[in-house]
């Protein structure tokens, strides 16, 4: 294929841009004008666990790049730790992280010219950043992420980030003392790499392996390895395969990508990020993948796998040992051949060739498509009066007892007035916990909350109390959480018009989410709603709450806020 770079390393008139390039030490000599650029975006940073052995594992890509015939150009993107972000006011700015690293990586690969990409991300909203980002540049691309770190250990049991956070409310509880909780916060997170669970990073770190953009293990490798150092090499590899045959990263992410990266979500029982994610993808690409495809796939696919926050004595590297996300897909062939379109490209060849090469290899781990955890995918779409555009939850992580639920409403308009409730025991059984006016504008950003789910099973309330909100969960959340309500409270959708003691209805089985209110008394509130208006001190949280959609169509910015309003009924402050 014809290189960007060409004309800035060939034509005499660009004489200057060759003097700066010259400058920076990259180029080493006359023969590096005839190489290929290959531009690397680095997510590294020292507050990220999951990114700080970046600055290392990225020269093991430069090396592998100048081997192949190119130069290779880092720059940087930033990275938002959620589980620090969690439960304070820096959670805000954690969901449009991604729209500033999507237009990081176009701005640096466009504003230079660069031929082909490599993205290093690890972290929850980094990873479909750089695949926003990329799809808008359209290159030659392959993603090696940073890889997951091992599960800590106490007490003869695996332990989590997870653990830590429900160990919180097992101290409020009095179940623990203040010197066992400092020992599992000490024990969880033993080494770098993205949180050991099956969480929103290391979901969407195998997701990446499904759209094509990914080598297979790219989700499971663990950090700081030689597997996870050759994968590397092989991902540089892969891409100058690509740099020949002319493969742009909108070859590989298609609907068909997109269907499939979402067959295996509901297989693995992913975070419910994942959709949030995956809907913003499918934007950047141009295809348009409704929330109730999205449901059809759940319904034909089982749920095979669960790790860690379902299911807590398991974590991604049994999920590797067991033969990673290939095997996954494999069994699921078992049960329907035509469940994957398994002849569409991929940087590694075919979809069909790397599962072919699969094996399930724990049964324990990737159980038989004869013996599923259920018979529906691990996430599920539920629409309903509450939920006109759709909620998503993470069936995977619901105890049985909770998949139909009636609760009486408890109403807050805010995540830190809900867990003051919920720690305060002032949540009682058969409550369905409100939590409103977080949504994407609302929040602003959409932020994650770990903190009341994990209050919630702290508390011994994971199978007696459910949460519905506008807002979003961790991939850490386990229990019956429902998020992504749309429209949004701050877009005038119904759950902004709850009231206390209302009552609710969960069906999880067929699908529905409903506020159990007459028509006519909701349209007598309706018409007395009034949004609730925020301090928003951040000018970049401003400019973001009037461009964001709501999380039915992936928290996208629109370029114009006037077609936010028209897209929720012109409910819009004014």
């Amino acid at each position: 294929m014809k290189l960007r770079s060409e004309f800035i390393r060939k034509k005499p008139e660009y004489a200057p841009h060759r003097s700066l390039l010259r400058a920076t030490g990259v180029i080493k000599s006359e023969e590096d004008f005839d190489k290929p650029f290959i531009g690397i975006a680095n997510s590294y940073t020292d507050i990220v666990p999951g990114h700080v052995h970046l600055r290392d594992f990225v020269e093991i890509i430069k090396d592998e790049i100048r081997k192949q015939g190119g130069v290779p150009f880092e720059f940087n993107t930033i990275a938002v730790d959620d589980g620090i972000a969690m439960g304070h006011y820096g959670m805000h700015y954690s969901l449009p992280s991604r729209e500033i690293i999507a237009d990081a990586v176009e701005t640096m690969m466009n504003a230079h010219q660069l031929d082909a990409l490599i993205l290093l991300p690890n972290c929850d909203k980094i990873v479909p950043g750089m695949i926003m980002g990329a799809l808008r540049v359209n290159v030659p691309t392959v993603l090696i992420s940073g890889g997951p770190m091992r599960a800590g250990e106490y007490k003869g049991k695996k332990i989590d980030l997870v653990t830590v956070f429900e160990g919180v409310g097992k101290f409020k509880k009095g179940e623990i003392d203040l010197n066992e909780l400092r020992e599992i916060e000490a024990r969880a997170c033993p080494s770098c790499g993205s949180c050991s669970g099956m969480f929103t990073a290391n979901t969407m770190n195998c997701l990446s392996e499904v759209l094509g953009i990914a080598l297979p293990r790219n989700g499971t490798a663990l950090a700081c390895t030689p597997d996870r150092e050759e994968l590397a090499r092989e991902a540089v590899r892969a891409l100058f395969r690509l740099l020949k045959e002319g493969i742009t990263i909108r070859d590989i992410i298609t609907y068909e990508a997109i269907h499939d990266a979402f067959v295996a979500d509901m297989a693995l029982g992913g975070s419910t990020n994942t959709v949030l994610h995956l809907k913003a993808i499918a934007y950047e690409a141009g295809v348009d993948f409704p929330l109730e495809e999205v449901d059809k796939i759940s319904q034909r696919t089982p749920n095979i796998v669960k790790l860690s926050p379902s299911r807590p004595d398991l974590h991604i590297e049994d999920l590797d040992r067991a033969g990673g996300v290939m095997a996954v897909l494999k069994e699921l062939t078992r049960k329907d051949p035509n469940l994957l379109h398994l002849d569409r490209k991929t940087v590694y060849g075919t979809l069909r060739e790397a599962v072919e090469r699969a094996e399930v290899k724990d049964r324990e781990v990737i159980r038989p498509v004869e013996n599923p955890y259920s018979e529906t995918g691990g996430l599920a779409i539920l629409f309903g009066s509450l939920a006109p555009k759709g909620a998503v939850v993470k069936v995977a992580g619901v105890p049985e007892n909770m998949l139909v639920f009636r609760g009486r409403a408890r109403v807050f308009n805010s995540e830190e007035d809900a867990v003051k409730a919920i720690l305060g025991g002032e949540i009682k059984p058969g409550d369905a916990v409100i939590i409103r006016y977080e949504g994407p504008r609302g929040g602003p950003g959409m932020r994650e909350m770990l903190s009341p789910t994990s209050a919630i099973m702290g508390m011994g309330l994971g199978d007696k109390v459910a949460l519905i909100t506008d807002g979003r969960f961790s991939g850490g959340t386990r229990g019956p959480a429902i998020g992504h309500v749309s429209p949004e409270a701050a877009a005038g959708g119904p759950i902004a018009l709850v009231e206390e003691g209302d009552e609710i209805l969960i069906d999880i089985p067929n699908r529905r989410l409903e506020l159990l209110v007459p028509e006519e008394e909701l349209e007598r509130r309706r018409r007395n709603w009034k949004p609730l208006k925020k301090d928003i001190p951040s000018r970049w949280l401003r400019r973001y709450s009037m461009l964001v959609t709501s999380a039915d169509m992936g928290a996208i910015l629109m370029d114009d806020p006037y077609e936010v309003c028209k897209l929720y009924g012109d409910q819009k402050d004014e």
